[in-house]
């Protein structure tokens, strides 16, 4: 396959690496700034035993054109519009894309641009930064990339997933089929709307909340508030998902942060919208309760009012 990724930051330079490193043919499609450093310095990746230096095959929006096979697209919602905008001279009759964001609304705006048929289901589970060189750091062992069709499930995948499939197993992606992609999606967004909210609101990382009285419940409560929305959206969340959940968020001396706190430790802004925003208009619609949660959307939305007017 001929594959592009859009956007070379923390997850999808990371997975791109990989791909590129087992000799599938990958291209980033990044900004000029990032592209001048990866020219400089090529695409390195460090942590958890590996490290490696490649020289990535680079084009910008000015200097792209069609004929890709599958385009991973990993960028923050927030650069979603512009993305889309960016990538879609890569789109032709053939091409499927596979974006890599949390939630759920992108499927909609990916759809209605380059048609449902394109668009597949994408998990992302790996925990990775850039530090301050612009390399990969990657953090905790899961380097996993599900995908699938949205539309109805099937009793097998199907031949474009299986593809993708093998060309991520074979770069030491883990892959494995998965019965039903917009539930694995829900379950994600359960995760990460629980651990953005805990780390979030209380301005530390995992192990420094639970280090505090009351902290231990503040997660077990926010987790019960979006695995609620979940289930009353038609994905319940499986206990063992659930309980990993529960352990990642109440565990004692975790140095765990993601991303959403580190941008808002950094005054940047935050998918605010795109991940907690839709979550709690569901539960509205759905007449869900998540005073949690919404108190967590508050303190971000003023935070990105405020870093959006300076």
């Amino acid at each position: 396959m001929r594959i592009l990724t859009v956007g070379a930051g923390a997850a999808g330079g990371y997975f791109g690496a990989l791909l590129a490193r087992a000799g599938q043919d990958v291209t980033f499609l990044v900004r000029p700034g990032r592209a001048a450093a990866l020219s400089a310095r090529g695409l390195r990746v460090s942590g958890q035993g590996e490290e490696f230096v490649l020289e990535p095959r680079l084009v910008t929006a000015d200097t792209l054109s069609g004929g890709y096979d599958l385009v991973l697209l990993s960028v923050k919602s927030t650069a979603l519009a512009a993305a889309a905008h960016d990538l879609a001279p890569a789109v032709g009759p053939g091409t499927t894309i596979v974006p890599l964001l949390n939630g759920m609304a992108h499927l909609d705006s990916l759809g209605a641009r380059f048609g449902e048929r394109a668009v597949l289901g994408g998990v992302a589970k790996v925990v990775t930064t850039l530090d301050d060189d612009g390399d990969i750091l990657r953090m905790a062992p899961p380097r996993a990339l599900l995908v699938g069709e949205t539309g109805p499930a099937s009793e097998a995948p199907s031949a474009r997933v299986r593809e993708i499939r093998a060309a991520l197993n074979g770069a030491g992606i883990t892959s494995p089929d998965v019965e039903d992609i917009v539930a694995a999606m829900w379950h994600k967004w359960v995760f990460i709307t629980t651990l953005a909210a805990v780390t979030c609101l209380m301005r530390g990382s995992v192990g420094e909340v639970n280090a505090a009285p009351g902290g231990e419940e503040l997660g077990r409560a926010v987790l019960a508030e979006a695995a609620a929305v979940s289930a009353a959206a038609g994905y319940p969340v499986p206990e063992a998902e659930r309980a990993a959940t529960a352990a990642t968020v109440t565990a004692a001396g975790s140095p765990l942060t993601p991303s959403m706190y580190r941008d808002l430790q950094g005054g940047r802004p935050t998918e605010v919208e795109h991940v907690f925003g839709d979550l709690i208009a569901r539960a509205r619609a759905l007449s869900v309760p998540v005073p949690l949660l919404e108190l967590a959307t508050t303190h971000l939305r003023v935070h990105q009012r405020r870093v959006t007017k300076e």
